[in-house]
Parts: structure tokens; C-alpha cells; sequence
């Protein structure tokens, strides 16, 4: 956490108080000039964004990127943009205790999230959201679907039908039962109908795998 980047735009002035203040010593800080660099590069080197936003730049901000971020403004500017999960507000004027609160709960928040995500192929599963991605689009799954590809993730060869029921339904070994094949002929209409993947789960003689 103490390596964390707080990247800020709006407010060149507020960067040369906070490099000031002991209590946030700990953060690199970046001053943008340009707004869209700002979120740009906030989301690509996975930083804290720091926004003061006002009336002249309120309609080019769009707050809905995977990257931390504390929005600063008016109550009245506050209430026309949109927030996600990783995005907090702070009403002008502000206490610098509770923008470090914020900074630490988004910065765990993030942390969390980043733990969440497994790649898998051309997707990412979101374990804590129990979804899988791939570009804009997303799908919801069940709580065992999700154990499922988690499985596939962690293995690179094919799985046996006996694996599975073992790892995800705690199943033993000689149970007789069809749950594996009727769970994966749903997942791969599922993925489908989503994604347009017609080639998702494959089988050979040795088990599944993707």
C-alpha cells in the first residue's frame, strides 16, 4: 500500500500541500494536466486518481474505469456523475483525514478485487462477482460453475469427469451420476449465447479442458 501511486488532475496547488503533509509521505503523487491522460494512464498503471472536477470539465468525466479513484467537487457537480465500486466522493471543502480514509479503503478495495480476477484463456473469471469476462461482455454464473473454471485455470491438462466431481461437488470417485455432463452441455450454451464461443469446454478420451 505504500507504494501506491496517487495520481491528481484539477488541482496543482492541493499536490504541493499533500506532498507536504507527513501523512502522506508514503504515496508517489502525479500531477496530469490533461483529464483523458489521467484516466488513462491511472487504469493502465493501476493508480489512485484523485479528481477535482468542476463545471467547465464535469461533462468530459466518466468515471467508469477499474481503477481507484476520489472524485472532489461540489455537492451539486457530485450528483450528476456516475460512481462504480471503486470510486468515493469528497464534498468541497474536504478534512484531509477523510481523504486519507477514503485513499486506504479504495486502495483495499482494489487490492481485493485484483485478487478476485483469474485468466483464463481469453477470459477473466471474477470470483468475487461470480462472472465471467471477455471484452465488454459479461456473464453471470453459479456458485459451482465458477469452482469449475477456477479448476481448469489451476490445470493444464484435461481434467477427468472423476476430478471434477471430486474437487467441485466433494463427490467421491464412484459415484454414478450425470451432474458433470448435464453442468457442462449448460455452461456451453451459456458461453454461446454470450460470447459467440461454440469451442469453450473440449473433451478428449482423457477428460475436459479449454
Amino acid at each position: 500500500m505504500s507504494n501506491f501511486t496517487l495520481s491528481i488532475f484539477g488541482n496543482k496547488i492541493f499536490l504541493e500541500i499533500l506532498n507536504e503533509i507527513k501523512l502522506f509521505s508514503k504515496y508517489k503523487t502525479i500531477y496530469y494536466q490533461d483529464l483523458q491522460l489521467c484516466v488513462k494512464e491511472s487504469e493502465k498503471l493501476n493508480q489512485l486518481g484523485i479528481f477535482f472536477i468542476d463545471s467547465s470539465n464535469k461533462d468530459s468525466f466518466n468515471k467508469n474505469k477499474n481503477f481507484p479513484s476520489i472524485v472532489v467537487s461540489t455537492p451539486k457537480i457530485l450528483k450528476k456523475i456516475s460512481f462504480d465500486d471503486l470510486t468515493d466522493k469528497l464534498s468541497l471543502p474536504f478534512s484531509i483525514l477523510d481523504l486519507e480514509k477514503k485513499i486506504i479503503s479504495l486502495i483495499s478495495k482494489n487490492e481485493f478485487k485484483k485478487n478476485s480476477l483469474i485468466s483464463l484463456k481469453d477470459y477473466i473469471i471474477d470470483k468475487n462477482e461470480r462472472k465471467i469476462k471477455k471484452n465488454n461482455l459479461e456473464l453471470q454464473l453459479s456458485e459451482k460453475e465458477i469452482n469449475f473454471l477456477i479448476l481448469f485455470s489451476t490445470n493444464n491438462k484435461p481434467i477427468s469427469k472423476n476430478s471434477v466431481l471430486k474437487n467441485v461437488w466433494n463427490y467421491s470417485d464412484k459415484t454414478e451420476t450425470h451432474t458433470v455432463e448435464t453442468h457442462i452441455h449448460r455452461l456451453r450454451k451459456k458461453i454461446f449465447q454470450t460470447f459467440g464461443d461454440n469451442n469453450f469446454i473440449k473433451n478428449n478420451n482423457k477428460g475436459y479442458y479449454i
